[in-house]
């Protein structure tokens, strides 16, 4: 592991040192979340992402909180109330503190880290301190700090390295650059661009880079849907609505 670090591609460091042009405070977005069994898509929850203002130790910050939900009809079935938040430097978007509360049928679980990047080192909620490296995320930093990416220059799958941090573990990771495509939406058509991150194997997720997402192809960066396969059938996550983007949609090319 400390090899693969040591020796991490140059964007690695490139994502640390990028300025936040994607999104301001007051954004948010959410989604509905479908699942797919048996060839046919059914309306299995709801996510949102927000960013609102907040301080750190006096120093400006953004505070991002990510939550989903099954639909209330499947409860009975699956139940998930899960809640992820991330407070960051404003500059770096760098972590400075990730929490999440899982509660997934009949699985709970509530953990907390404080990341000291100087250091290089994450603190659990019990105490327990484990190495990071350089420039590391969570996973919900991980996915603003991805929309900053300068996607102008990329080359059709070329990888774009990151380090994040989940489950007491550090994870080297990239997002792989797939090219651009035009896909239509609930809103209508969007000029999008295309990526695949590198998925850790889970108890949901195959893992490796099976799961695609397409961003718009504007200065917002926003992910307008998700498509990935689990462990039993697929799913597909569209956005529902949105408000307080930075930037004009103009990815948005024919309304429906």
């Amino acid at each position: 592991m400390a090899t693969l670090l040591t020796f991490m591609p140059r964007q690695a460091k490139e994502i640390c040192s990028q300025s936040n042009t994607s999104f301001s405070s007051g954004e948010k977005i959410t989604y509905t979340i479908y699942y797919n069994v048996i060839g046919l898509y059914v309306n299995a929850g709801d996510a949102q992402f927000t960013v609102m203002p907040t301080k750190w130790e006096g120093e400006s910050a953004f505070a991002f909180t990510a939550t989903g939900n099954s639909n209330r009809r499947y409860d009975w079935i699956f139940k998930v109330r899960d809640k992820y938040e991330s407070i960051v430097d404003s500059k770096t978007l760098l972590p400075y503190y990730f929490s999440r509360s899982i509660n997934e049928g009949s699985f709970h679980q509530n953990q907390s880290l404080a990341f000291n990047q100087k250091l290089n080192e994450v603190t659990t909620n019990k105490g327990e301190s484990f190495k990071s490296a350089d420039c590391t995320f969570d996973v919900i930093s991980a996915i603003y700090a991805a929309r900053n990416l300068d996607f102008k220059n990329l080359q059709v799958n070329e990888k774009i390295y990151l380090n994040f941090f989940l489950d007491n573990e550090l994870f080297p990771s990239y997002f792989k650059y797939l090219g651009k495509e035009t896909i239509r939406t609930r809103f209508g058509k969007f000029k999008a661009i295309k990526i695949a991150p590198l998925l850790v194997k889970g108890s949901m997720f195959e893992g490796g880079e099976h799961m695609t997402i397409w961003v718009t192809d504007d200065d917002n960066h926003i992910p307008i849907r998700i498509e990935t396969p689990i462990i039993v059938g697929t799913i597909k996550v569209d956005m529902k609505s949105y408000e307080g983007l930075r930037h004009p949609l103009s990815s948005l090319i024919e309304l429906d």
